[in-house]
């Protein structure tokens, strides 16, 4: 069935590999890998719990984690949930994951009393805002950190288990030796103030990988969660390849269901296209235009490339992906596949997609 995800798991064992080679560079610092890019698809799953790596196995929805958590476990790995949990779900975050990323101490209660139902003792990670301006406590609001902690501590069913913070995804701020500092900073006050050990300092996501190899992670981070640069081979910092990895380990094939020349411009008053947006084009005379069987439904169009150089994307629709075969020297035929490698936005979307088949 087309469209496809091509998974070629010999090119995804190299770059994690790789990235835990990376990691083991700093004594003591553990390797969390983020399945959600892949909607916590099987084979992949199993790869990690098999790979001695990997400490932790994280995703931001409760439903992946459920499907591979006894697995995960019997494998000794950890399950982390890395979104806030919603109140609604604390009864599930407490059964599929061992740790889970919290910021609202309204939420930590309930976490505490659906513990208690369970029988159990969940760890929380402390989320710290360093301006990247998405979850967590903003650093700079010490007391309002050291209050929420001193409660924390006092809750039967709850382990402080450590800090965490998130930066690139929202605000797109660089991690930095200055800013990954804050952090440390403030888990070995919280560890004098409350005489705790904390287990964890979670330094980021794929974008702090860089700072390994220039030898910049700050002194006291000792974990770091990483999915792009496992999945794609991206530090997402600035959008190098991450050494000994591939960018091509997940492929996106797609069949060619129409092609004709047409104009390059659209003939008419231009209005909003399907998703409100007022599109411009360039007059580029007659082109050879080609349609597959793919749209934004099921990709995000601008982070895709097309394998053969000679073709440009046009556009899209829900269901549409146009190209632009003039320049071409491969004469394509209706039926014919053609590849496209995966940004992180379209392997999200194709990943997520019923209508795109994944194949080994």
């Amino acid at each position: 069935m087309y469209p496809r995800v091509r998974i070629h798991m010999d090119k995804l064992r190299r770059n994690l590999d790789a990235c835990a080679g990376i990691i083991q560079k700093v004594p003591g610092c553990t390797l969390m890998i983020v399945t959600k890019g892949v909607c916590a698809y099987p084979p992949i799953v199993r790869m990690l719990t098999e790979h001695p790596g990997v400490d932790f196995l994280a995703d931001s929805r409760i439903q992946n984690l459920k499907s591979y958590a006894v697995q995960a476990r019997q494998a000794g790995k950890q399950t982390v949930l890395l979104r806030l949990s919603m109140p609604s779900e604390v009864s599930e975050v407490v059964e599929y994951a061992d740790v889970s990323f919290q910021s609202e101490l309204s939420t930590i209660r309930l976490l505490d009393e659906a513990a208690g139902r369970a029988g159990k003792r969940h760890n929380v990670v402390l989320m710290i805002d360093l301006g990247d301006l998405r979850e967590g406590i903003f650093y700079q609001k010490e007391e309002e950190i050291f209050s929420t902690v001193a409660e924390l501590l006092l809750l039967k069913h709850i382990r402080l288990y450590g800090l965490g913070t998130n930066l690139t995804c929202y605000g797109a701020i660089i991690p930095k030796y200055e800013n990954l500092s804050l952090l440390v900073g403030l888990a070995r006050k919280l560890e004098q103030r409350f005489h705790i050990r904390l287990p964890m300092v979670s330094g980021g996501n794929s974008s702090s990988i860089y700072l390994i190899e220039q030898g910049n992670l700050p002194e006291g981070i000792n974990n770091l969660r990483l999915g792009e640069s496992f999945l794609l081979g991206n530090d997402t910092a600035y959008g190098t390849r991450i050494p000994g990895t591939v960018g091509d380990a997940l492929e996106l094939e797609a069949e060619v269901i129409e092609i004709k020349e047409k104009p390059s411009l659209p003939v008419g008053e231009i209005g909003v296209d399907a998703f409100g947006h007022r599109p411009t084009y360039e007059d580029k005379g007659i082109m050879r235009r080609a349609i597959v069987a793919v749209g934004r439904q099921d990709v995000d169009t601008d982070s895709l490339q097309p394998r053969d150089p000679q073709i440009e994307i046009l556009g899209g629709s829900s269901d549409h992906l146009l190209l632009d075969l003039t320049h071409c020297t491969t004469v394509y035929q209706v039926g014919d596949r053609i590849q496209f490698t995966l940004g992180y936005g379209s392997m999200l979307k194709a990943f997520t997609s019923p209508y795109v088949e994944k194949v080994i």
